[in-house]
């Protein structure tokens, strides 16, 4: 049976997300570890991580944090510091709920256009972290949509940088449907050469996450901006296409979607259980 769920608050803790993960219906979740504008560490619960995890063991719910959004994997010197402490701060709240990943950004270029640099930069963030961390909670590294610029927006990238790290077992991905289109990597149209590249490059057989996520602009915009399933120029065929293709299937999709009283993440998640899968 395929996961659906969605982005949820850890406002009132993080027992209280899981168990409003379930009241939504969601065979996973996805939450913030700690506040999502701040790289500061937090200082957490240990009995509410516990209970966390307890109860989406007994449940079966999956979880995936995601980092803070100031976030940037291709910062040096004292920004690379933070960022560093950060993530292993995130990586041991994660680790603490019983979740099997903590999502981040492709790195994004701020002092330099060339390329080769900031991946340079990307994959000795990557070994800093990953030197000093023995859990079990993986880095999943996300596709960008393009609004900085071109770089992490292919397949191809994600898959190098994951060769090029020391620990490339620590590494996995995450895939932004949204992010996928507004780059054109997926224009909507092609899902079956892209399934083919991935195969190819075997970036599916590290891919543990979806963002399932529409696009309130056309494909090639480079405009990060998500609209809910059914009202983004993703169309009801290519979106039905993309969640029942093979390779992705069987992997856990979140929504990170908007949610009024109007139209709930749970109303989400029921209508692509029953009209999508």
């Amino acid at each position: 049976m395929m996961r659906i769920g969605a982005h949820l608050s850890i406002r009132n803790g993080y027992y209280q997300a899981a168990v409003t993960a379930k009241s939504i219906g969601a065979g996973i979740y996805q939450y913030f570890p700690k506040n999502p504008r701040s790289l500061s560490v937090k200082a957490y619960d240990k009995s509410d991580t516990s209970a966390c995890a307890e109860f989406c063991k007994k449940h079966n719910i999956d979880s995936v944090a995601h980092t803070p959004y100031p976030t940037n994997l291709s910062v040096v010197g004292e920004e690379r510091e933070h960022v560093v402490l950060s993530l292993l701060n995130d990586l041991e709240i994660a680790e603490a709920c019983n979740s099997f990943g903590v999502v981040v950004h492709f790195g994004v270029l701020k002092t330099t256009k060339d390329p080769l640099e900031g991946y340079l930069r990307m994959i000795e963030t990557l070994n800093q972290v990953c030197s000093k961390w023995n859990g079990n909670c993986l880095l999943l590294i996300e596709n960008n949509a393009g609004k900085s610029g071109p770089e992490g927006t292919t397949l191809e990238e994600l898959v190098q940088i994951r060769k090029l790290v020391d620990y490339p077992e620590k590494i996995g991905f995450c895939f932004d449907t949204c992010h996928g289109f507004a780059s054109g990597v997926w224009n909507g149209e092609n899902w079956l050469e892209l399934e083919e590249k991935g195969a190819t490059l075997h970036y599916f057989e590290h891919l543990k996450v979806v963002h399932l996520n529409n696009s309130m602009y056309p494909t090639g915009a480079m405009k990060d901006r998500h609209a809910n399933i059914h009202k983004g120029h993703i169309t009801y065929h290519q979106m039905k296409t993309f969640i029942n293709s093979a390779v992705v299937k069987s992997i856990p999709m979140v929504l990170e979607t908007p949610s009024t009283n109007d139209f709930t993440h749970k109303d989400e998640i029921a209508l692509i259980n029953n009209d999508y899968c």
